[in-house]
């Protein structure tokens, strides 16, 4: 069997969440699969790392032309089709969704990690909202032979927003990187605390600075949990800028505990682990997540999670961290306050972090979306 897939998320340049499930599910992927064909496919900007790190599996078919102008060839003329392009392929894979022109014979498989879009369009800039209009979800959804959902949330929405009928759906929960594990203090600590300018006890945020994470929700109930504590840890949000994030830093310089507030920018991937370890707290108080990468990461590392009680959270974090309402600041003050005043919970927490995480594996991931793939 010839199976192509698109690869185009991964030359985007930013760690999302997407390149995150592209990219290890298809290192996995490829080692349980060694009898079918796959035949990446990708165009405008050249091979970034992680692209590098899965093609010398497969056979990768690159077009030197620019998204924007092939993804308008694509909306206008439905040309070219992208399984022609790979000489004929059986089945062809989106692991996100994006427009994708091909035979009527070819089978249509996409990937749906959330639709944050379509719930929160006030989350997101004009550019993206344009963006999604451009693309039309609902008529790829509807045109896929298969959908691959990551979390029943996400089939939920699938099913509720676009009238999908859920024995189309598949539920294929994400993995967790095995290198996300609890550590032992060593000399790649004290390098990450100079690196990131960290103080010796924080509380941890990592993900997307935008709306949709709920980082001026985060800043209130800190401010409300620092005045109940003046000896509270210090705040870090650990992330790179995505959009609509003005607010957020505005919040943040305003805030009485405004020197508390670390802002780090751009976290290495390689220093993730790291980071979680360092970590005496970690808090994701999200308003909707397809899925949810970083809670997941902050358990496997043994790190006691608060999060949201909304979207696909509850099903990730389970009985092992926190969940809290994301527009009651003062619940996660007091998730807060609980955690770092209780040291038993604190363990208790730490350990069911990390039998959770050991439910979410890549190979468990690769070998269902093996079986959808080829069925």
């Amino acid at each position: 069997m010839r199976v192509g897939i698109d690869i185009r998320a991964l030359l985007e340049g930013r760690r999302t969440g997407v390149e995150e499930y592209t990219t290890n599910l298809l290192r996995h992927l490829f080692k349980i699969d060694k009898n079918n064909r796959y035949l990446l496919f990708s165009s405008g900007r050249k091979a970034t790392n992680s692209i590098r790190q899965i093609a010398n599996s497969a056979t990768r078919k690159h077009l030197p032309i620019s998204n924007r102008l092939l993804n308008l060839s694509f909306k206008m003329f439905s040309r070219p089709l992208i399984d022609k392009l790979l000489n004929g392929v059986d089945v062809f894979w989106t692991p996100n969704i994006n427009l994708v022109p091909t035979k009527k014979s070819c089978k249509k498989i996409v990937t749906f990690h959330d639709l944050s879009f379509k719930r929160y369009p006030e989350f997101f800039s004009l550019k993206r909202q344009l963006w999604h209009k451009f693309i039309n979800p609902r008529k790829l959804a509807q045109e896929a032979d298969t959908i691959i959902a990551v979390s029943e949330s996400t089939k939920q929405d699938l099913v509720e927003l676009y009238k999908i009928k859920p024995t189309k759906i598949n539920v294929v929960y994400s993995g967790v990187d095995k290198r996300f594990k609890p550590q032992v203090s060593d000399l790649s600590f004290k390098e990450i605390r100079q690196k990131y300018n960290l103080p010796d006890k924080f509380i941890l945020y990592l993900g997307t600075i935008e709306p949709r994470k709920n980082l001026i929700g985060l800043i209130k109930g800190y401010e409300i949990f620092k005045a109940r504590c003046e000896n509270a840890p210090e705040l870090v949000i650990a992330g790179t800028k995505g959009w609509l994030y003005e607010d957020i830093f505005k919040t943040a310089q305003q805030s009485k505990y405004s020197k508390d507030i670390i802002f780090t920018g751009f976290i290495e991937d390689e220093d993730k682990p790291d980071l979680y370890n360092l970590a005496s707290l970690f808090v994701y108080p999200s308003f909707y997540e397809g899925f949810g990468f970083p809670p997941l990461e902050a358990m496997a590392c043994g790190v006691p999670t608060v999060t949201s009680n909304v979207s696909s959270l509850p099903e990730i974090v389970g009985q092992a961290g926190i969940m809290v309402d994301p527009y009651k600041p003062e619940e996660l003050a007091s998730a807060m306050e609980m955690i770092l005043t209780d040291e038993k919970l604190r363990q208790r927490l730490s350990q069911k972090g990390i039998e959770q995480a050991k439910k979410f594996s890549w190979e468990k991931c690769a070998e269902n979306t093996f079986r959808i793939l080829t069925a």
